[in-house]
């Protein structure tokens, strides 16, 4: 079977898993009567914000070579967090009779009516993107009003589970409350457990 099925993964850091992204797109495939060993995984671990990326321009120029017939994805945030950029990217490669499946939302894209899709999905990921960092601007300015929040510190981490809980309290949720302190989700559970009353 030719190798034309390409499988894109990405998380915003060095500390996140792609895992159950991997997990997700390869229950897919073997529904779809793939083989695992057939395709093509590129993997990148940076923001979504720019689409200079390792694994990408890697994807990139194996679809511009016509080596990539379909992009399998989680969601189509793992490919750009910026409608412009999602946008003209989709479009190129539809244009090129690429096909781009989304596992998660159900989305098969291609020719112009998977573009128009395509925008309207990207559309709505900006706006949540821009949304959690309202929320999370002004959780932060609250908590310095009510001097809780100290802002990043180097050195020790003793004060950072109670910080991490008293900005839960303001509504934070968990990767708002991450990327406030700047350490990862998983951590930030770990603080939360630390926290909260009666903890040893």
């Amino acid at each position: 079977m030719s190798r034309s099925i390409a499988c894109y993964l990405r998380v915003s850091s060095r500390t996140q898993k792609t895992d159950s992204q991997k997990a997700e797109i390869e229950q897919w495939l073997l529904r779809h009567g793939h083989d695992l060993a057939s395709v093509q995984w590129f993997e990148d671990k940076e923001s979504g914000k720019t689409l200079k990326r390792p694994a990408f321009d890697q994807l990139q120029t194996a679809i511009f070579a016509g080596a990539i017939k379909t992009v399998v994805v989680w969601k189509l945030d793992r490919l750009s967090r910026r409608l412009k950029d999602g946008i003209n990217t989709l479009a190129n490669w539809c244009e090129r009779g690429v096909r781009v499946v989304s596992v998660t939302q159900q989305i098969d894209l291609n020719g112009a009516l998977g573009s128009m899709l395509a925008s309207v999905m990207f559309g709505l990921a900006e706006i949540e993107l821009e949304y959690r960092r309202e929320r999370q601007a002004a959780g932060i300015k609250v908590a310095r009003a009510r001097g809780v929040y100290q802002g990043r510190q180097r050195g020790s981490t003793k004060a950072k589970p109670q910080r991490a809980r008293a900005l839960r309290d303001l509504g934070l949720t968990v990767p708002e409350i991450a990327q406030s302190l700047g350490t990862s989700e998983r951590t930030v559970f770990r603080y939360l457990t630390a926290a909260a009353p009666g903890a040893k």
